[in-house]
């Protein structure tokens, strides 16, 4: 992810948290948990698209609200069920897409 894509998520990841003020030392933490957030989500998804409205970035989003108050273990509790079913249709994808390479 390039810098300028970056910045742009920490904008929307501000906006999201309602965080109006300038804050240079709660960006780079912000921006810490952004990263900490896409490099988790990816390992458990596999490719993910943070830049676009999807499910995987509105994930990440939380993902950061829950690292930032403090709970990020318990995003994993509340959001198990979500994440489960974006890993079988991520799976189901890849095998259409299999299946249109083999006819």
């Amino acid at each position: 992810m390039s810098e300028n894509e970056l910045s742009t998520l920490l904008e929307e990841v501000r906006n999201y948290l309602d965080i109006t003020w300038d804050d240079p030392k709660g960006d780079e933490k912000l921006i810490g948990m952004i990263k900490r957030g896409m490099a988790s989500l990816s390992g458990v998804l596999g490719e993910c698209d943070f830049l676009g409205d999807t499910q995987e970035k509105a994930l990440l989003f939380q993902m950061v609200m829950y690292e930032r108050s403090g709970e990020r273990q318990q995003f994993w509790i509340n959001y198990k069920s979500e994440i489960i079913s974006l890993q079988i249709a991520k799976k189901v994808d890849e095998y259409a897409e299999d299946q249109k390479q083999t006819v």
